[in-house]
């Protein structure tokens, strides 16, 4: 006999989930009792937003692979969620939102009962990949498992299930003994294959991009990166699939200067947006690959050929076939070399950013994270932080929601609470969730939050001054002195010179804290270089 809470609680410990991450609130008060009760096999991590609670689940899911869990109250709670949930969507993450729903006699009727949305289920749907609602404890145990199986196979996405707030309450004889069926994921299939390795085996200039969807096939790609010298291109979410050390480890800038020789490209577990927005000029001829789980990826890309598989296995068949072909290219190495030190001469002028990333970067152990912000610095490290690893590098992908980051920094410490992180931001962005420092205090999440103080929505600012006659409406912000606004939370902080040096000082000094800390970098917006020429190249030719 068990509760409808129960019931959930008991299916996430099954599942081997070992975090929650949400607050609590009256529709939820029977989830949160039998959650106090199996807190020595799971933790409950309690932010004071609920959009903080999505964006920590999000960043645990981003950083491990494994499903990032969370619970709000209906209503407003999933709506204040709902940014993390769409930032999920669109970055392929596995998240679980667990919500509660009016008391089942109030469904649809319209009364205004709290927290009432007119159709939350329809809402949600709008969001996940999948939603569906409990009407019976005995039903918790099958559509958690069903959740969970839908949030991490296929394509990864986010999914929901709500509960209504007497079902949470009612006690019925429950049997947790399921077993997810799991989704079966297509083998490649060989003539696929052969397509895909006889145009990489032809191609004078092929180029691999990489997204999120290959962060699980390193090892793969760059077998295949080998094979066929070809550059291996990231955006945001694929950096550190190939290490930025290796010859053919590119970045979207240093990437560029070979697309307009590249023939052939090849998505493994991407978007492409390289190719078909933030590069022009995509050259007549141009043929187009993919290896995507998702079948309806290479539609929308327009692929002349694709293969239907698990990252991994896809490209690990493209291997095999491409060595039967027995052709092997010289290495390229002096060439790409060559590349990418001239780009990283354009890079070192994005300042200050480029230099104080180095500095982050020379701080940062390889095993650390970076998690970005929608702010300069951030825009600036898609291509100017190295990365070595697949996962350490965590992203927002493309919904580049403003506010994200700080958050999903806490929920990327607490699942790899040994690692150090570090999140960059800005005050703008800083400013949607500081609250959340009150949240790193108290769990004793030791995430360095490095604050890149402007005054201001510096994208904004730039844009307003760049095509509307500096005309300003806005973009100035007004901001506290946070060395004590931090303090006051009990999170240790300082204020440093807008140098490598000072930075990197100051970044050592918070990393050997193993506490929450702050560090404060004032910068001049009229001093700070604009990324975007190397972000979106329209006006340029490639070198």
């Amino acid at each position: 006999m068990l509760s409808g809470g129960e019931a959930i609680v008991h299916s996430l410990l099954r599942a081997r989930v070992d975090t929650v991450f949400g607050i609590p609130g009256v529709q939820t008060y029977a989830l949160y009792d039998a959650l106090a009760r199996a807190q020595d096999r799971l933790r409950v991590v309690t932010p004071r937003h609920e959009q903080a609670a999505g964006y920590m689940a999000f960043g645990y899911a981003r950083s491990t692979g494994r499903p990032g869990v969370f619970s709000v109250v209906p209503g407003p709670g999933v709506l204040n969620a709902g940014a993390a949930l769409c930032t999920a969507f669109g970055a392929s993450t596995p998240v679980l939102c667990v919500t509660s729903q009016v008391p089942s006699p109030y469904i649809g009727s319209g009364l205004g009962h709290l927290h009432e949305l007119p159709d939350q289920l329809a809402t949600l749907r709008t969001i996940t990949k999948w939603a569906q609602r409990i009407e019976h404890p005995a039903q918790a145990p099958g559509i958690v498992a069903e959740a969970l199986r839908r949030a991490t196979s296929g394509r990864p996405r986010p999914v929901a299930v709500e509960t209504p707030w007497d079902v949470l309450e009612a006690r019925a004889p429950v049997s947790l003994d399921v077993q997810p069926v799991g989704e079966p994921v297509p083998d490649p299939d060989p003539d696929a294959v052969d397509r895909v390795a006889d145009a990489l085996a032809t191609a004078h200039n092929p180029m691999i991009m990489v997204g999120g969807g290959a962060q699980h096939a390193a090892e793969e790609v760059r077998a295949l990166a080998e094979r066929v010298q070809a550059p291996v291109v990231p955006f945001r979410s694929g950096r550190g699939i190939l290490t930025d050390e290796h010859h053919l480890g590119f970045t979207c800038a240093s990437g560029f200067e070979r697309w307009h020789q590249t023939d052939v490209v090849l998505g493994i577990g991407t978007r492409m947006e390289l190719m078909w927005f933030r590069w022009p000029d995509r050259r007549p001829g141009l043929r187009v690959l993919t290896v995507d789980v998702d079948p309806t990826q290479p539609l929308r890309l327009g692929a002349e050929h694709a293969i239907t598989a698990d990252a991994a296995a896809g490209t690990r068949a493209l291997v095999a076939a491409l060595d039967r072909h027995g052709r092997r290219r010289p290495s390229r190495a002096e060439e790409f070399t060559r590349i990418k030190a001239a780009v990283g001469e354009r890079i070192n002028e994005i300042q200050p950013h480029a230099a104080l990333l180095a500095a982050i970067r020379a701080v940062l152990p390889r095993d650390g994270f970076l998690v970005e912000e929608i702010c300069q610095c951030g825009f600036t490290s898609y291509f100017a932080f190295p990365v070595y690893s697949p996962r350490s590098f965590v992203s927002g992908g493309h919904q580049g929601t403003l506010g994200f980051g700080f958050p999903t920094a806490l929920g990327v410490k607490v699942a790899n609470p040994t690692a150090p992180v570090v999140a960059i931001t800005g005050d703008g962005g800083f400013g949607f969730g500081l609250q959340e420092l009150a949240t790193a205090a108290q769990e004793k999440i030791a995430v360095v939050t490095v604050l890149f103080d402007n005054a201001a929505y510096g994208n904004v600012l730039r844009d307003q001054h760049r095509l509307f006659n500096g005309r300003e409406i806005g973009a100035r912000l007004k901001n506290p002195n946070w060395i004590t606004l931090a303090e006051s939370f009990g999170v240790a902080a300082r204020t440093t010179a807008p140098t490598p040096d000072g930075l990197a000082s100051t970044l050592d000094w918070a990393l050997a804290l193993d506490a929450p800390a702050l560090v404060v970098v004032p910068v001049d917006a009229r001093q700070e270089r604009s990324p975007w020429p190397l972000l979106m190249p329209a006006s340029r030719t490639a070198a």
